[in-house]
């Protein structure tokens, strides 16, 4: 990979914020896309929101790319481009947590900051056989704290990838024991608990959402607006969208009444899609895609009206770009 062993703050501070919630598969493509694009903070701090965004788009999470460009702007202006070697100072960025900083810090400046991520708890759950909670309050302190008890003060760069590179590749969540070499002295192997460490105390409740996407398009241009409000997928492009609490089951009848009540009326039939659900950290969207065109301009439609030219160069979710990527309808330009 192409960050191990960085010592450049930038590329391993935008190879974490890129791998949180990430896949290192799906991140390594995206992290060279920016590295060529992007090679140095300024040059990202210089970039225009939207093309930050579009380069971004497919990762999901997007507070991450927001939070990237405010930082990028912070070191430029605030620390002539060049990320602070201090701790407290990286821990203040935006967007970066005790997690990031503890990766810079002892990765770029070799400062002795215990990392503490999934793999790292895994691998201490396991080993010392603790099994407080460890997204509990009293077990994230008990965990940090070893993890600085355990670190390699003296090489604590090393020290931490070490760990974390150990916990996914050997202590996975389905570890291969027969090839460890840490076998002898662990708790977890030699009471027989590795399948039941690490413990966790909650389990997130996901909020079920319908999102129904009315695909308006007259004259070979289509309806977009941007979601401005503080919500998932701010500052991305969507089609119309109708939102409910429960599946409004639409059928061809309850679209026409829809339609007639905002006074827009069809030159065709219209398309109903179901969409593929789309699960996030804390909630699951479900929906629809309705293909609409009008007979005129529909007036009550506040947003922009784009051709496939211009759509091309905007950012949508991930979960519109799954329906537009398996039809053979007039959506492909996205």
């Amino acid at each position: 990979m192409p960050w191990k062993g960085e010592k450049d703050a930038y590329k391993v501070w935008l190879s974490e914020i890129i791998l949180q919630q990430t896949r290192v598969e799906q991140g390594w493509n995206y992290y060279e896309k920016f590295i060529q694009q992007y090679p140095t903070v300024i040059q990202l701090a210089n970039a225009k929101d939207e093309a930050v965004f579009k380069l971004w788009e497919g990762l999901g999470y997007y507070t991450r790319c927001r939070n990237l460009l405010h930082t990028a702007r912070v070191v430029r202006d605030n620390y002539n481009g060049r990320f602070p070697s201090d701790y407290n100072a990286i821990l203040n960025l935006k967007g970066i947590g005790n997690y990031t900083a503890a990766a810079i810090a002892s990765f770029c400046f070799n400062q002795p900051y215990a990392v503490v991520d999934g793999n790292v708890l895994r691998v201490l759950s396991r080993f010392f056989g603790i099994e407080n909670p460890i997204d509990s309050t009293e077990g994230k302190k008990l965990f940090s704290k070893l993890a600085q008890e355990c670190l390699d003060a003296a090489g604590p760069g090393e020290y931490n990838q070490s760990i974390m590179d150990f916990g996914a590749t050997v202590c996975k969540p389905v570890p291969v024991c027969r090839q460890c070499p840490l076998q002898k002295n662990c708790i977890a192997f030699n009471t027989n608990k590795v399948g039941i460490l690490p413990v966790k105390e909650k389990s997130i409740r996901k909020k079920e959402r319908w999102f129904t996407y009315f695909v308006f398009s007259y004259k070979d241009k289509t309806f977009v607006q941007q979601r401005t409000a503080k919500d998932i997928w701010q500052n991305l492009y969507e089609f119309y969208l109708e939102e409910t609490l429960t599946d409004p089951a639409w059928n061809h009848q309850k679209i026409k009444h829809w339609l007639h009540k905002k006074n827009i009326f069809p030159s065709k039939e219209t398309v109903i899609i179901p969409a593929k659900k789309q699960v996030l950290t804390h909630q699951v969207i479900h929906g629809y895609f309705i293909l609409i065109e009008p007979k005129t301009l529909p007036s009550a439609l506040k947003g922009a009206w784009l051709s496939k030219k211009e759509i091309k160069h905007k950012a949508f979710p991930q979960f519109i770009h799954q329906f537009t990527g398996k039809t053979n309808l007039q959506l492909q330009f996205l």
